[in-house]
């Protein structure tokens, strides 16, 4: 029905009648659709990409981080006698 109303081969009341629903639910549903389906061939642009090296240069930061935590703490250990030093 949503890929029916984009066409216009009936109009909002046909599809309404044919399919029992409200004409404002055709036409959100119709909305939706079109939001969806830009997204679908890659359209979104430098904004996507833009968003992704955030989240890239985020995780990268992070992995630094948690790497810097375990080998500060593999040197506590080691020290404290409680890990072997020859792994």
């Amino acid at each position: 029905m949503a890929l029916a109303a984009p066409r216009g081969e009936k109009t909002l009341a046909e599809l309404a009648r044919q399919y029992d629903v409200h004409p404002n639910q055709i036409t959100v549903w119709k909305a939706h659709l079109v939001e969806a389906a830009s997204g679908l061939f890659g359209s979104t642009g430098a904004a996507s990409n833009a968003a992704r090296a955030v989240d890239v240069k985020t995780l990268r930061a992070k992995i630094g981080e948690l790497t810097l935590e375990n080998v500060f703490l593999s040197g506590a250990l080691t020290k404290a006698g409680l890990v072997n030093a020859t792994r």
